[in-house]
Formats: structure tokens, sequence, C-alpha cells
């Protein structure tokens, strides 16, 4: 997702439904990390710090700010029980 993509998906979020609010307020990363969750459904951090290219730890940070607006759930990965699976839980 280029900048001017998620730029104009950003925009495109005052029109969507009362369920992205939760998200609204939140660091830009963030916003693009569950924007990018939104598109591809569950995905572990290392998977989301390669196609946000944004490096591990803003990734953790937005997934903490995420987790506590109850946005993203985590769960253990089932293939490798030191990762974790994060889920977007508000509707596309």
């Amino acid at each position: 997702m280029s900048t001017s993509e998620f730029a104009r998906s950003d925009r495109e979020s005052d029109t969507e439904p009362v369920k992205w609010d939760a998200v609204r307020d939140l660091p830009p990363s963030a916003k693009l990390v569950a924007k990018v969750l939104e598109y591809n459904g569950t995905l572990t951090q290392s998977q989301l710090s390669d196609e946000t290219l944004l490096p591990a730890r803003t990734v953790r940070y937005a997934l903490n700010r995420l987790e506590e607006a109850g946005a993203v759930d985590s769960r253990f990965s089932f293939a490798d029980a030191r990762k974790r699976i994060y889920t977007l839980t508000i509707d596309a």
C-alpha cells in the first residue's frame, strides 16, 4: 500500500461507520497496521512488519495501541507457539 493509498483510505475512514472510531485517534502506524490486517486477515508481527515496511518496534507499538483500543485480538500460533497471530476485531 503506497503512502497516497494510505492517505486516501485514511480520509475515507471519516465516512466509515462508528466501528472505526476506536482507531481514529491512534497514531498513523496503528492505522496502517489496522488497514493491513483488514486487507490480509490474520498475520504475525513479522508479517505485518514486512507488509507495512515499518520497523518491528513500531509494529509492536502499533499492535499494543490497537489491543488497548479493542481493535485487535491476538492468540498464539498453532504452527509456532513462540509467535502470536493478530486479527482485526472491528468489521470492515
